[in-house]
């Protein structure tokens, strides 16, 4: 009986442990929950919009909800909600930028390395970036602050102000835009150039271009050069890599044309991706047609990125053969970017004779009167 009776009781004590054992998991994540719960409501109620700045663009729909109109991801957000970029953020009603006057990173660049080749060659670009972005490129080189969160960083704090003095001290001739997507900084990039405008310092915008075109026309006047990111030229790449559209990028590119401002293309060439004879020739046929022969196209090599990194960087011949078909198409401006060839650095005169020699960022020989060669070819561009 005695035997019988401490077998039930060890049988009970092993259930009580394993019941206690499954209880503490359960037990942790419960806490948890509560302490990621009680820190989200901490911060949402103690979120000073006095030190935030409203963004532009956005709708109100009614019961606090808000939809964004900046750029066609159109997000609408309930109250707390963020939008895809990170970056914007619905607070009891009102849509505001999380990242206005928080640059987190800051530096002089050569302007060939944003890249723009027909801007002031040999140009210093006082360089700036928050963090967000409104695509998410699987092949993202800056993928740290650009499919990062503002509460993931220790950004700085400049005002608009503060950046173009900057900008003048360190005898930048340029401010550029660049490193994440600065449309999701817009208000910022705004007022920036705005100011920058009055103050005689040049800007550029260095951008994939996905934004509404209402926006993008009440910003052109405003800068000086503008780089767009053609990722491909098909919706397949941009759903698959970009969790964007093409149809949105090309609006903007002929939009840019269409206002006269000066524009740069850049094509980063993916093996397996976009690298296609038929898929460059659309593209270079495309450009002729909306931009004009005049376009200035970069062809630049991929390297293993971010969640690509199971593709082999693009060989060099792939990038010349692009080059040579944008050529054969008509473009007369088309450019190498990452690799070691000479001649795909090189803007050329009417003639055939190197009107700009360049070697990698730094620029051999520049022999450009006011983007004029000397056998009286124009070379499109901003020179002085």
């Amino acid at each position: 009986m005695d035997k019988q009776l401490n077998k039930i009781i060890k049988i009970i004590i092993g259930a009580v442990v394993i019941a206690f054992i499954a209880f503490i998991p359960w037990l942790l994540i419960k806490n948890k929950s509560n302490t990621i719960s009680q820190f989200t409501e901490k911060l949402t109620s103690t979120q000073d919009v006095s030190q935030l700045k409203e963004a532009m663009y956005y709708d109100q729909l009614g019961n606090s909800r808000v939809q964004c109109a900046l750029c066609p991801n159109r997000c609408i957000l309930e109250p707390g909600q963020s939008g895809l970029c990170r970056a914007r953020k619905n607070i009891d009603g009102k849509l505001y930028s999380l990242v206005y006057g928080k640059p987190v990173t800051m530096h002089i660049d050569p302007i060939e390395k944003k890249p723009l080749f027909h801007f002031l060659p040999g140009a210093k670009a006082y360089s700036l970036a928050t963090v967000g972005c409104n695509l998410s490129c699987k092949h993202c080189q800056n993928w740290d602050i650009s499919q990062a969160f503002p509460e993931d960083v220790n950004p700085m704090t400049k005002t608009p102000e503060q950046i173009v003095s900057e900008a003048k001290n360190l005898g930048a001739e340029v401010i550029a835009f660049t490193y994440n997507e600065p449309i999701i900084f817009y208000e910022y990039m705004l007022d920036i150039a705005k100011i920058a405008q009055n103050q005689g310092i040049k800007t550029v915008m260095i951008s994939g271009g996905y934004i509404n075109q209402e926006p993008l026309e009440n910003l052109i006047p405003y800068l000086d050069g503008i780089k767009i990111d053609l990722k491909a030229f098909t919706d397949d790449f941009y759903l698959k890599i970009t969790q964007g559209n093409l149809q949105p990028i090309l609006n903007t590119i002929k939009t840019i044309a269409g206002a006269d401002k000066h524009l740069e293309i850049v094509y980063l060439i993916i093996p397996g991706e976009n690298d296609s004879d038929a898929e460059i020739r659309k593209m270079s046929q495309w450009l002729v047609e909306n931009v004009g022969e005049n376009t200035i196209l970069h062809f630049s090599r991929f390297h293993p990125q971010y969640k690509m990194m199971n593709k082999p960087p693009t060989p060099l011949e792939t990038i010349i053969k692009a080059r040579n078909i944008a050529i054969e198409e008509g473009l007369k401006y088309v450019y190498t970017g990452n690799v070691e060839y000479p001649q795909g650095e090189a803007t050329y005169c009417n003639d055939g004779s190197i009107a700009i020699e360049r070697q990698g960022y730094f620029i051999i020989k520049n022999i450009l009167t006011n983007g004029q060669c000397a056998d009286g070819t124009e070379v499109p561009g901003v020179w002085e």
